[in-house]
């Protein structure tokens, strides 16, 4: 059987992106708004790999922006598990900004998403069995 340890470890979600145009704002950086949706979704991946359940996002937590992301960088979203209850997971997502043409990078946005696991009639179950 598979620890819990080996079960987050092996969640954990990695998605390359680059920034067009299309997903900056005015200041040709990456909207915020985008950046929690493409959050959002990595912390859904990483939370459905590790239960192997449906689930729903049911909070976030404070979401960090220290660094602003220009438009041309290639980001890179890391979702893993952070805690476990009884029907919920909390999934801490990190973005890392790298410039394209060179090897610098560095964190610019993290922030952590809540799910539930949930039955056919949408009502909370245990997220992993046997934990």
């Amino acid at each position: 059987m598979i620890t819990l340890e080996e079960r987050i470890e092996n969640s954990v979600t990695r998605i390359f992106k680059a920034v067009f145009p299309n997903t900056t704002n005015h200041y040709d950086t990456l909207f915020g708004g985008t950046a929690m949706h493409m959050m959002d979704e990595a912390a859904f991946i990483c939370a459905t790999r590790f239960s192997r359940k449906k689930v729903v996002t049911i909070s976030t937590s404070q979401i960090d922006f220290t660094k602003a992301i220009p438009q041309g960088t290639i980001v890179e979203l890391i979702a893993r598990i952070e805690k476990v209850g009884n029907t919920s997971c909390v999934v801490r997502v990190e973005i890392y900004k790298e410039d394209m043409y060179n090897y610098d990078r560095e964190l610019a946005v993290a922030g952590t998403f809540t799910f539930v696991a949930i039955n056919d009639e949408k009502k909370p179950i245990k997220i992993i069995d046997n934990a």
